[in-house]
């Protein structure tokens, strides 16, 4: 298993463009009272058939050549399993998948969360032409970031130029920390 959330949301991301996604969404949201934290993401990708669909959370089932296991989907169900919490997938072929997993966040088994503001600019910055939609939430506060907006914005300037890569990362920084309630220094 990955030792964070991010990094199974991040190999969930790579998944959906391997499956030739042109629009991805990555929900995070924490519901404190409850010590609940719910990551979803959906794609347009290619989808999956019944069959793929059946063996996906399969460790030892993978529509890949290039090794025998598909170890991501399996482990993200483990991981949010583990903490009495709950795994969704749902995936039409031609239309995309949906994955949802909810963590119970005060069990002993919860990993943590990591840093998932680097994770969604890394996806972000290596993937341009992809749309990403982006949501996280605590409670009842969240912020969004929708790629497809600021290309609208900023035309033909690439999202690697130094102040639009700059912008991002502070961007997810600066509102992630207003809405977890840290300090910004």
């Amino acid at each position: 298993m990955f030792p964070e959330i991010s990094l199974h949301i991040l190999d969930i991301a790579e998944n959906s463009i391997k499956a030739g996604a042109t629009r991805i969404e990555i929900e995070v949201l924490r519901r404190t009272a409850e010590r609940k934290l719910t990551v979803a993401v959906q794609d347009n990708g290619c989808g999956m058939d019944a069959e793929q669909l059946a063996g996906c959370t399969d460790p030892f089932f993978t529509s890949r050549t290039t090794r025998r296991v598909g170890l991501g989907i399996p482990f993200l169900k483990a991981s949010a399993e583990c903490t009495g919490g709950s795994f969704f997938i749902d995936s039409q072929k031609g239309r995309g998948t949906q994955i949802r997993a909810e963590y119970v966040t005060d069990h002993i088994d919860c990993i943590p969360l990591g840093d998932i503001g680097a994770t969604v600019y890394s996806l972000i910055l290596m993937n341009e032409a992809i749309g990403f939609f982006y949501r996280y939430g605590v409670d009842e506060r969240q912020f969004t970031l929708d790629t497809d907006e600021m290309r609208a914005l900023l035309g033909d300037v690439p999202f690697a130029s130094r102040e639009v890569a700059a912008f991002i990362r502070e961007y997810l920084e600066e509102n992630q920390k207003e809405t977890d309630q840290e300090e910004i220094l």
